[in-house]
């Protein structure tokens, strides 16, 4: 129902009939499906921003919120964001985060030559995803905990 970046971790949607993928589909047209993500970003970052450029010649928009940081040797700083596309362009928090100078711990393609983190992956995390069921109405609301590797950096998620 909506793409997910090959390193990225956490929740993927699947529709299991032809009927439900149109009306999943449709949902993720609509912006009825509210996604947050978390991310580990390097630098020094603003508390809360709005974050809005072109990709592909097409509008897109993501808020984010600082959560928490850290102190890094080989960073300088690293911080632990809740992400919220407003919209689904490819590699969009990728490069939104590149693009206000905080890329994401790991990201080898948009990322700052010097502190490429290898053999660690992204950190980026498809948390969770909320909706309105298409068939029944009820309110759909899926989490996935942060992963381990992000609750080494930050021990208060522990």
């Amino acid at each position: 129902m909506h793409r997910l970046d090959f390193a990225t971790t956490g929740i993927l949607l699947i529709g299991k009939t032809n009927q439900s993928i149109r009306a999943l589909n449709k949902l993720f047209e609509n912006k009825s499906v509210k996604k947050t993500y978390y991310a580990i970003t390097i630098g020094e970052m603003e508390e809360r921003g709005e974050i809005i450029s072109a990709i592909d010649g097409k509008k897109s928009q993501s808020n984010y919120t600082l959560c928490d940081s850290v102190p890094s040797e080989r960073f300088g700083r690293l911080n632990l964001v809740e992400l919220g596309p407003r919209t689904g362009r490819r590699h969009q928090l990728r490069k939104h985060l590149s693009h206000i100078g905080n890329p994401i711990l790991g990201d080898k393609e948009y990322g700052i030559e010097n502190l490429i983190l290898n053999g660690k992956g992204l950190y980026l995390h498809a948390y969770s995803l909320k909706f309105i069921h298409p068939f029944t109405h009820g309110e759909m609301h899926f989490k996935d905990g942060l992963p381990q590797r992000f609750k080494k950096i930050f021990h208060t998620l522990q």
